[in-house]
């Protein structure tokens, strides 16, 4: 394992090969691939910039004229057609997702 970068961008590169099964699942389920022995995992932790309340209401404002944006081109649909359109998005980054129902 090495451990790099600073206070605020601290990350560290393991190899596969040496995590214990529990690490190796753990990775698994984030990646949702089979981690291979060869493989370099990087792991990093980024600390958020601290936002002051009016800042984050701002952002809050921002996103929600955003989505209206959104909304108002979107065309009717139904809540199954929904649900297949968000299940084919998952499925086309996690191969072996199965919907709950």
């Amino acid at each position: 394992m090495k451990r790099l970068g600073d206070k605020n961008h601290e990350f560290m590169i393991h190899k596969a090969k040496d995590l214990s099964p529990e690490q190796k699942v753990a990775i698994e389920s984030l990646l949702g691939r089979r981690v291979l022995d060869d493989d370099a995992i990087s792991v990093r932790v980024i600390e958020p910039p601290a936002l002051s309340d009016h800042q984050k209401h701002e952002l809050a404002e921002q996103l929600r004229e955003y989505f209206a944006q959104i909304d108002a081109r979107r065309q009717a649909g139904s809540a199954e057609e929904a649900d297949e359109i968000l299940n084919a998005a998952i499925r086309s980054s996690r191969p072996g997702y199965r919907p709950h129902q």
